[in-house]
C-alpha cells in the first residue's frame, strides 16, 4: 500500500536514482549478470517487457502497468548506458535528442504553425523528417514499416501504408472474396502435396497458408479491427476454455497410455466451457 505521508519524488530525481543504480550494477564489483549483458542480449527482453506492458494495459491493471512501465524504463536506460560506457553516445544525449525531436515535430504546439486536424499533423511530421532532419525520402512507402516487427503487425502496417496511395479494396466485400480465393488455393496445394507424398512441410502449402493469413489480416483492417488485438483475445479465450477442458478431462475421463483423452469427451467439456464463459 502506498505511504500517503511519503514525500513525493520529482521525476528528475527518480530518474537520477535509476541512473545511479544502473551505474552500480554495471560497475566492477556490481552484478555479474548485468555486467555480462549487451544491447544484443537484451533485444528479446525489450520485446517481452513491451508485450507484458500491453497485457497489463489491456487488463486495466494499473498496479501491473506501473510495474511493467518501470521495466521498460529500466531497459531503455540500461541500453543507453551501455552505449555511454562504450563512448557512442550518453544517456543525457538520448533524452535530449527525443525532447528536441518532440519540439521540432510539433511546431503547432511549440511554434506558430497552424493545423486543422491530426492528419495535417502527420503530414507536417513527414515533411519535417525530410526537410529539417535531412532524412532521405523512402524509395517505397513500405520502407516506413520496420522489418523487425512481428509478422502479423508488419502485414497489418504494410496494408495500411499501401491503402494510403489507393491500393485497397473499396469495402470489405473484396477482402471476403480474396479469403475465399486463397482458401481454395490452399486446398489445392494440400491436395497436390498429398499426391506428391513428400515428407516435411510443403513449400506451396506454406506459401498459400501465408497468403490466406495475409488476407484475413487485411479483412480485419477493413473492419476497423486490429488483428493483433483480435488474435490476442482469441488466444485468451482459447486458454480459458482449454484449461477447463484440461481440468475436467483429468477429473472425469481416462487418458490412454500416451496421455491423450477421448476426443468425444473433450468436445463435451469444450462445449461446457463455451456455454459458461464465467469459469473462474
Amino acid at each position: 500500500m502506498e505511504d500517503k505521508n511519503k514525500t513525493a519524488v520529482l521525476p528528475g530525481e527518480a530518474f537520477n536514482e535509476l541512473y545511479r543504480t544502473i551505474q552500480t550494477l554495471r560497475a566492477p564489483g556490481g552484478c555479474p549478470w548485468d555486467r555480462e549483458q549487451t544491447p544484443f542480449s537484451l533485444r528479446s527482453n525489450l520485446i517481452e517487457e513491451t508485450y507484458e506492458c500491453i497485457e497489463a494495459i489491456e487488463e486495466n491493471d494499473n498496479v501491473h502497468t506501473q510495474e511493467e512501465l518501470g521495466d521498460i524504463f529500466l531497459l531503455a536506460a540500461m541500453l543507453s548506458y551501455m552505449y555511454e560506457q562504450e563512448g557512442s553516445f550518453s544517456v543525457a544525449q538520448t533524452l535530449e535528442g527525443i525532447t528536441q525531436k518532440l519540439i521540432r515535430r510539433h511546431p503547432h504546439v511549440f511554434s506558430n504553425v497552424n493545423v486543422k486536424d491530426s492528419a495535417e499533423v502527420l503530414k507536417n511530421w513527414a515533411q519535417i523528417k525530410i526537410e529539417q532532419e535531412g532524412r532521405k525520402p523512402k524509395n517505397s512507402i513500405l520502407d516506413e514499416v520496420s522489418r523487425a516487427l512481428p509478422a502479423l503487425e508488419r502485414a497489418f502496417n504494410m496494408q495500411k501504408k499501401a491503402a494510403k496511395i489507393g491500393f485497397d479494396w473499396p469495402n470489405a466485400n473484396g477482402a471476403w472474396e480474396k479469403i475465399a480465393e486463397e482458401t481454395a488455393e490452399l486446398k489445392t496445394a494440400l491436395e497436390q502435396a498429398g499426391s506428391a507424398g513428400g515428407a516435411g512441410p510443403d513449400d506451396a502449402v506454406e506459401t498459400e497458408a501465408g497468403d490466406l493469413l495475409f488476407s484475413v489480416i487485411n479483412l480485419c483492417r477493413l473492419l476497423n479491427t486490429d488483428p493483433s488485438i483480435a488474435l490476442q483475445r482469441a488466444n485468451n479465450k482459447f486458454e480459458k476454455r482449454f484449461k477447463y477442458v484440461e481440468k475436467e478431462a483429468k477429473e472425469k475421463s481416462a487418458a490412454d497410455k500416451n496421455g491423450k483423452f477421448p476426443l468425444s469427451a473433450l468436445d463435451i467439456f469444450w462445449n461446457e466451457a463455451k456455454a459458461s464463459e464465467k469459469i473462474p
